[in-house]
């Protein structure tokens, strides 16, 4: 197997974990509908000893208390729109589908600016690894498509070796 298959599969499987997560966190939501979220979310910051005030479980408080019934739906579809994304993502990576390529390094891309902007105005470490792994995978996707691109040139065009 290729270095680029290899890089592929492991994005592949990245992809497959993003989606993973938002079918579990979209499914939750949709078990959750008509419940208080807010009672919900202290009790698994409580569970998990963390201290309601840090950054984010603070911020997971505030989500879960301004969250209603009518845009839990809404909420749970979207999640399971990202996750149908994220898998078809991941099984065409996989395949080493180049669509897929490039759907990958749009869909990095998107987020690089929104990255550096809570960077800059709120860093913490989990920002700055996400940046990093999401700038590797850019550029990594770049360098697939650009080799990619120069191999069907040099099949295209005969070289002037004679």
């Amino acid at each position: 197997m290729t270095p680029s298959k290899n890089g592929l599969k492991a994005i592949a499987f990245i992809e497959a974990l993003k989606g993973l997560i938002s079918l579990i966190v979209g499914l939750g939501i949709h078990v959750l509908a008509g419940e208080n979220l807010q009672k919900i979310a202290e009790s698994i910051v409580s569970h998990a000893h963390l201290n309601p005030a840090s950054h984010f479980p603070s911020i997971f408080l505030h989500a879960a208390s301004s969250i209603t019934d009518s845009n839990m739906s809404l909420i749970a579809l979207g999640a399971l729109a990202y996750s149908l994304v994220r898998f078809v993502e991941a099984y065409g990576l996989w395949k080493a589908f180049v669509w897929t390529e490039w759907f990958a390094l749009v869909s990095g891309a998107i987020y690089l600016p929104f990255e550096i902007y809570e960077i800059i105005f709120h860093t913490h470490i989990l920002t700055v690894c996400v940046f990093l792994l999401n700038v590797v995978v850019v550029c990594y996707m770049a360098s697939v498509l650009y080799s990619k691109r120069k191999k069907d040139t040099e099949l295209l065009l005969p070289s002037k070796t004679s």
